[in-house]
């Protein structure tokens, strides 16, 4: 959305009425909105009030000085050095431009008195601990203006002003609000779903609760024994054991074959050392889940919310099925896996 940025312009007026000039076609040429209260002899509270009001309003302020402090205050104090203090105060971003030799300046455009002498110098030592850029002619004052309000401008984007019937109406105000609180209540909803068993899932076995699965192991007496038979077995697991196995596969995503190699791992660490030792005059291995025991492990953590089938596109030639973790999964897994501080 195209904006435009106000910028504040303090100065003393009667000396710098060219310089001004120029400052203020450099500010139009950015497409700026020029602000400033030199015509407002600001004798009083409520004209400050309104000075700092205008201030408020703008995105940037800029100072310019030269050979004169300016009208004061009760206090003393120029109204161009109390714009600044403000400035200061309220922390609006702050360039000051101030003349390269006032000394040069010719006496109708200098202070009288040392009282003012002295306190344009103190001001300028103020300005100079801020950005500030020296100029020596109102062209050059206004090249220096344009070129470092371009940079101010893209250091620190202002809230700047935009036409009116750019702005959303009030029905399409009211749609981003709605689509907001949506956007909120569906991130509500997610951060629910990676620390939230589904809901009806409680009946469900799970965790530490213990599933017999069968499985079938190769048994032969040597190495080279073509007569192996298969024999079958049964194993107690609990849901935690295999998800324990499984679910770092799926951090991207897996498929069925690597899973059920997994279990057989699984499996073998389980009750192999037991079978060996059963059977010690033979060799024992191809530990295998058997396919309706493993196709049920798949359907329980599906229905746990712990996985789901991966979406990710892939070859027409891969026809394998692929599963992954849901937040919830992920989530359960960290918890099983992650290593705890020693107490």
């Amino acid at each position: 959305m195209d904006k435009r940025y106000q910028v504040f312009v303090s100065s003393t007026y009667e000396d710098l009425q060219a310089e001004r000039q120029e400052v203020m076609q450099a500010l139009l040429e950015l497409d700026c909105i020029p602000s400033g209260m030199e015509l407002f002899p600001a004798a009083d509270e409520d004209q400050w009030t309104l000075i700092k009001s205008i201030i408020d309003d703008c995105d940037y302020y800029i100072v310019i000085i030269a050979g004169r402090y300016g009208s004061t205050d009760s206090e003393g104090i120029s109204y161009t050095e109390k714009e600044y203090s403000y400035a200061l105060e309220t922390g609006k971003p702050i360039i000051g431009f101030l003349h390269k030799d006032p000394e040069e300046l010719t006496a109708k455009r200098t202070e009288k008195t040392e009282v003012k002498k002295e306190k344009l110098n103190e001001f300028r030592e103020l300005a100079k601990k801020k950005m500030c850029q020296f100029w020596d002619s109102p062209a050059d004052l206004g090249s220096k203006v344009s070129r470092s309000m371009m940079k101010l401008m893209k250091l620190h984007p202002g809230i700047g002003w935009v036409r009116a019937d750019l702005l959303p109406s009030e029905s399409m105000s009211q749609e981003l609000l709605n689509l907001r609180k949506q956007i909120d209540d569906l991130n509500h909803e997610l951060k629910d779903a990676r620390t939230n068993a589904p809901e009806g899932t409680d009946s469900l076995s799970q965790g530490d609760d213990q599933y017999e699965a069968k499985f079938s192991v190769r048994r032969r007496k040597t190495d080279i024994d073509f007569n192996s038979v298969r024999a079958g077995g049964k194993v107690r697991i609990t849901w935690n054991e295999i998800f324990y196995s499984i679910s770092p596969l799926m951090i991207n995503e897996a498929t069925e074959n690597s899973l059920s190699m997994e279990i057989n791992k699984l499996i073998e660490n389980k009750i192999g050392a037991k079978l060996r030792s059963r059977f010690s005059e033979e060799l024992i291995d191809m530990f295998q889940i058997n396919d309706e025991y493993f196709k049920t492990i798949i359907v329980q953590f599906r229905a746990l919310g712990l996985i789901t089938k991966s979406m990710k596109t892939r070859s027409v030639k891969d026809k394998a099925a692929h599963w992954t973790l849901t937040p919830y999964g992920d989530s359960v897994m960290t918890q099983l896996r992650a290593i705890k501080r020693n107490s």
